[in-house]
C-alpha cells in the first residue's frame, strides 16, 4: 500500500474539521449546555445527537468483532460509498476500478464526484479476476470495488482472488459486505490489521431488518475511519437512528431466527423456481435474494407488476440479460410470487 498521505485529496489531508459544540467538552461529565444554540424544552429530541455515535459504536464493536475506533457509521452505506470518492479521489483526475455487475451506487457515486469508473467483467459464472482487475488499474487509480455476496449476481467472490487483489494493488480497495449475514465465507471486516488498503462495508439494512432507519457501516484502519470522520457532516447519523440500532443490536437471537427463516425459503424458492416453465437457469447464491434467467423477463415482470407483485427486472445489466433478481420474502409472499408463475 502506498503511504496513506499519497492516496488522500491534498485538500482532505489539510482540511481542519467542522468541530462541533459536543466535541469541544469531550471527556468531561456535563449537566448544563448552553453551547448549540438549542431549543431547551421537548426533550430529549431538543438535543443534537453524539456526533461519533459512541455509544453505539461500543455495542457495534462487540457485535461485529472490530475495534471502536476502526468503526465509521453513516447514512446508510451510501454515505461511506460516496466518502471514499470524496477522500481519495481527485475530481477529473483519478479512477477507480469495480467489478461488473455489481452494485450501482458505486458508479452513481463516481458520476457525482466526476471519477472516472473502470468496470471490469466477471467471468461466466459471475467470478471476479484479480489480475483483470489490477490490468485495468494505473497510476491514477485510488480505489477498486469488490461486492461479495455480489449484487445481483447473489454470489461470493473467491477471497483468494480478493486476498491476491488486496496483496497487490497498492490503493484502497473496498469489499461490500452488506449481505455476509446470508452466508458462510469468513468475513474480512475481521482482517483489518492484515490488510491496511482494506474499507469494508456493512448495514444495518439486510438481516438486522432496518432498512428503514438508514444506517450503514465501515471498518477500516484508525487512520481511515480518521479521515472518514473528518470530512463527513457534523451529525450524520440522527438520535432516533441511533437509539433504534442500539434497540435492534440487543435482540441478536431475533436476527438469527429470521436469518435461518430466511436460507430456510431461499433453499424452497430456488428449488421452485428450477421448476418452473418460465424460469431457464437459477443462479447460485449467498444472500437473502437470487438471480434467475427467464425465458422473458420483461414481460413475466410487467405481468407480476400487475398482479401487484414486485421483483427487480436485470435485463438491462451486463451479463444479466432476461434476468430477474428475487428478494426472499415471508413464506406466504414466496408462495404467492411462485402461484403467479405458476399460472404463466
Amino acid at each position: 500500500m502506498k503511504p496513506l498521505q499519497q492516496l488522500v485529496r491534498p485538500n482532505i489531508w489539510q482540511l481542519s474539521p467542522y468541530s462541533s459544540a459536543r466535541d469541544e467538552y469531550s471527556g468531561h461529565e456535563a449537566h448544563v449546555f448552553l453551547d448549540a444554540n438549542e431549543n431547551p424544552y421537548n426533550k430529549p429530541y431538543n438535543r443534537y445527537p453524539d456526533p461519533l455515535q459512541r455509544q453505539l459504536k461500543h455495542v457495534i464493536a462487540g457485535v461485529k468483532q472490530v475495534p471502536e475506533d476502526c468503526i465509521f457509521l453513516g447514512n446508510g452505506s451510501d454515505e461511506a460509498i460516496d466518502l471514499v470518492y470524496r477522500v481519495f479521489c481527485e475530481p477529473g483526475r483519478d479512477n477507480v476500478v469495480a467489478i461488473e455487475p455489481t452494485y450501482g451506487m458505486y458508479k452513481v457515486c463516481a458520476d457525482i464526484n466526476n471519477v472516472e469508473y473502470r468496470p471490469v467483467l466477471l467471468d461466466e459464472h459471475y467470478q471476479m479476476s484479480a489480475d483483470k482487475l489490477l490490468r485495468a488499474c494505473d497510476s491514477t487509480t485510488k480505489a477498486v470495488w469488490v461486492c461479495s455476496p455480489n449484487n445481483p449476481s447473489g454470489n461470493n467472490m473467491q477471497v483468494e482472488e480478493v486476498e491476491k487483489l488486496l496483496r497487490h494493488f497498492d490503493g484502497i480497495v473496498v469489499v461490500d459486505e452488506a449481505y455476509s449475514d446470508f452466508s458462510t465465507v469468513p468475513v474480512f471486516r475481521r482482517r483489518l490489521s492484515e490488510f491496511p488498503n482494506l474499507i469494508v462495508l456493512n448495514t444495518m439494512s439486510k438481516a438486522w431488518g432496518c432498512a428503514a432507519i438508514r444506517l450503514g457501516m465501515a471498518f477500516a484502519s484508525k487512520d481511515i475511519i480518521g479521515l472518514f470522520n473528518k470530512v463527513k457532516y457534523p451529525y450524520n447519523v440522527n438520535q432516533l437512528t441511533q437509539q433504534h440500532a442500539l434497540e435492534a443490536l440487543s435482540d441478536r437471537l431475533q436476527v438469527e431466527k429470521w436469518v435461518k427463516l430466511l436460507l430456510q425459503e431461499r433453499k424452497t424458492m430456488m428449488a421452485s423456481f428450477t421448476e418452473l416453465r418460465v424460469c431457464e437457469k437459477v443462479y447460485p447464491s449467498d444472500a437473502n435474494f437470487f438471480l434467475a434467467k427467464m425465458t422473458d423477463a420483461n414481460g413475466i415482470y410487467k405481468y407480476l407488476v400487475e398482479r401487484g407483485i414486485i421483483v427487480r427486472n436485470r435485463s438491462k445489466v451486463r451479463l444479466c440479460g432476461n434476468c430477474l433478481r428475487i428478494t426472499i420474502g415471508t413464506k406466504s409472499e414466496n408462495d404467492e410470487l411462485l402461484g403467479a408463475l405458476r399460472e404463466l
